[in-house]
C-alpha cells in the first residue's frame, strides 16, 4: 500500500508545514493555477526545497501559434461549457478551469516570475501544442 511508503500531509501552500531545505525534489501538476497568492506560495516551496534541488510544475496554458490558439479559444469558450453541462454536477468548474488559464502566467511570464523568487535554470517545455507547459527549476 502506498500509505505505508509515503506519508500525505494535508497544509496550506503558501504556509508549508516543513522545515527549511527538507526535499530534494517538489512536483506541482495543475496546482500553481489555485495558489491564493502565487508568488507566496511559490516562494514557500523554495523554502522547503534542498539547495540544488530541483522544482517541476505542470500547467495549464494557452497555446500561442496559429491555428491552435483559435481552436482552444473556440473549444474552451464553447465546447468545453456544454461538455460541462452534461457531465458534471459543477457547472462553473468548466467555466473556471478555461478562464483561470487565459489569465494565469504561463511560459516566459511563469519563469520571470521563478526568476525573481531566486529559482535557477528555469525552463519551460511547452506540451500538446501549448495547452500545458512542464517547467523546471532548482534552488
Amino acid at each position: 500500500h502506498l500509505e505505508d511508503k509515503i506519508e500525505f500531509v494535508l497544509g496550506d501552500s503558501e504556509n508549508l508545514p516543513f522545515e527549511a531545505n527538507s526535499f530534494d525534489a517538489i512536483t506541482v501538476a495543475f496546482g500553481i493555477r489555485n495558489f491564493e497568492n502565487l508568488e507566496q506560495g511559490l516562494s514557500e516551496i523554495k523554502r522547503v526545497l534542498k539547495p540544488n534541488g530541483i522544482f517541476v510544475i505542470l500547467e495549464t496554458s494557452v497555446p500561442s501559434k496559429a491555428p491552435y490558439k483559435q481552436g482552444y479559444a473556440f473549444y474552451t469558450k464553447n465546447i468545453l461549457p456544454l461538455i460541462g453541462k452534461l457531465f458534471s454536477k459543477d457547472k462553473s468548474a468548466y467555466g473556471y478551469l478555461s478562464e483561470s488559464a487565459s489569465v494565469f502566467p504561463h511560459g516566459e511570464n511563469l519563469n520571470n516570475i521563478l526568476r525573481k523568487i531566486g529559482f535557477i535554470d528555469v525552463k519551460h517545455f511547452p506540451q500538446t501544442f501549448g495547452v500545458a507547459t512542464i517547467y523546471s527549476a532548482s534552488k
